[in-house]
């Protein structure tokens, strides 16, 4: 039995009312955008409000249970992040889409809970490093695999299995990341000392790195080949800051600086759809009726909001393409405005913050990797949206995580977060704010110990 400790209780009491909170915060949002679409209340609020309670005491439960030292805050911010994009799909898309969601968030939930029961300790991923850069490998190649992958917008990413589609390079960022935390954090010391001199310049051993080398390298390059930039984009900013944390060498990042702007300038010359990006992002309103009319409505939709926004509902966010996936932070934008947009980088923020502070608080080198190695995916990937559809970066195509509708991206991005509550729970164990009790898996084994030694005794003390 789990034993009892009082800030354990304090700090999953703190996450059950700002939990609660957030599923109230959801439930208010949804009857405002109902107000100002349809003027009524909408009549299933109840079951509506009840469901989403259930769903949101499922995941602190699992919390509670399996993780009971984490991070008070991961949960809740993602709870709100989650319900301010499930209304924002509900007020664009209310039959289709909004159902849809609905399955996805529950299939979400499971696997988060799921990760957090299989996933006890976070030690343990680091010995399938090998195993983690085959799936990522395999995960990478599928959409172009022949009769598997499809294109959609022009980027090749999608893989379907009879009714199923899905993205698989959501998931393989995962395990690249954890193949890249256990790779430097065995080999960060021989890849920190640079014994290979080129110039003036002091690089390690080629072979130290060829192999997380070799695998960033075909990241990139496949993401590349699928016309997926986004995705490209995120795989090379995960592995030069993983690297520079390992080694706290510098020099790593003004090389992955130059490394990605002559990748970029190449880029721009060599491919069509690399040259049409910039010429939208520098003007869209030269060609405002075809190529630009994306980005020009977007903008125009976020002057509209002005500071506090048209309000929920009132708005015309669905004048937007793709407003649901690609562009739902415009919509946000516009009818929550200035305000409410700053509210959620806000709560993006402090999720970064958060899991920062849990590679801060860890002495292990392979956990404190994966931390900022998960949280790179979630900072870099909101920035890379959010940063392309208010002209601040050409335009990528990638979801906003927790928000933007999309089944593989809410499945992996609740994995992710449950991850990083398992190494919050794992620093809190090791620091001994928590009782450090034997997981499931270990009750098991000793259990199967002590039997093979009781028949060990029965055998050696039986009559010859």
């Amino acid at each position: 039995m789990a034993t009892a400790s009082p800030l354990a209780r304090s700090r999953r009491s703190t996450e059950l009312s700002l939990v609660v909170m957030a599923g109230m915060i959801t439930a208010i949002a949804y009857t405002f955008a109902s107000l100002g679409q349809y003027t009524q209340i909408p009549a299933r609020i109840i079951p509506f409000l009840l469901a989403l309670l259930a769903l949101l005491l499922f995941a602190h439960l699992a919390v509670r249970w399996f993780a009971r030292g984490a991070d008070p805050t991961l949960l809740p911010l993602v709870a709100l992040l989650h319900g301010v994009g499930y209304v924002m799909i509900t007020r664009l898309e209310p039959e289709r889409l909004a159902g849809l969601q609905t399955t996805w968030s529950i299939i979400a939930i499971v696997a988060f809970v799921a990760t957090l029961a299989v996933v006890q300790r976070a030690a343990d991923l680091a010995r399938f490093r090998w195993t983690f850069l085959f799936i990522g490998v395999v995960l990478l190649i599928l959409p172009l695999v022949p009769g598997v992958g499809s294109s959609f917008g022009g980027a090749r990413i999608w893989v379907s299995l009879g009714p199923v589609n899905f993205q698989p390079g959501e998931f393989a960022k995962i395990a690249f990341a954890i193949f890249f935390a256990s790779y430097l954090a065995d080999n960060r010391q021989l890849i920190a000392g640079g014994t290979w001199r080129v110039g003036p310049l002091h690089l390690p051993e080629p072979r130290a790195l060829l192999p997380v080398l070799a695998a960033w390298s075909f990241a990139v390059l496949v993401m590349v080949a699928e016309r997926d930039l986004g995705s490209s984009l995120l795989f090379f900013t995960l592995f030069v800051v993983m690297l520079w944390v390992s080694t706290e060498r510098v020099i790593y990042l003004f090389l992955g600086a130059a490394m990605f702007f002559g990748a970029a300038f190449v880029s721009w010359r060599l491919f069509d759809h690399v040259q049409l990006r910039v010429d939208i992002w520098l003007d869209p309103w030269a060609d405002w009726q075809d190529d630009g009319f994306q980005l020009v409505q977007a903008l125009w939709g976020m002057s509209d909001g002005g500071l506090m926004g048209t309000g929920l509902g009132r708005g015309s966010p669905d004048i937007v393409p793709v407003a649901e996936s690609d562009f739902i932070f415009t919509s946000i934008g516009e009818e929550l405005g200035l305000f409410g947009a700053a509210a959620v980088l806000m709560a993006y923020l402090l999720i970064v913050g958060a899991g920062l502070r849990v590679a801060l608080r860890t002495e292990n080198a392979f956990e404190k990797l994966l931390a900022v190695g998960l949280t790179t995916i979630m900072g870099i990937q909101t920035f890379i949206i959010v940063a392309g559809v208010i002209k601040l970066v050409p335009l990528t195509g990638i979801t906003l995580p927790f928000v933007s509708y999309g089944g593989s991206s809410l499945v992996s991005n609740y994995i992710l977060l449950a991850l990083l509550i398992r190494l919050s729970d794992s620093t809190a164990r090791r620091l001994h704010e928590v009782p450090d009790d034997p997981t499931m898996a270990e009750r098991w084994a000793a259990r199967k110990l002590r039997r093979r030694a009781r028949r060990g005794r029965v055998v050696a003390g039986s009559p010859a």
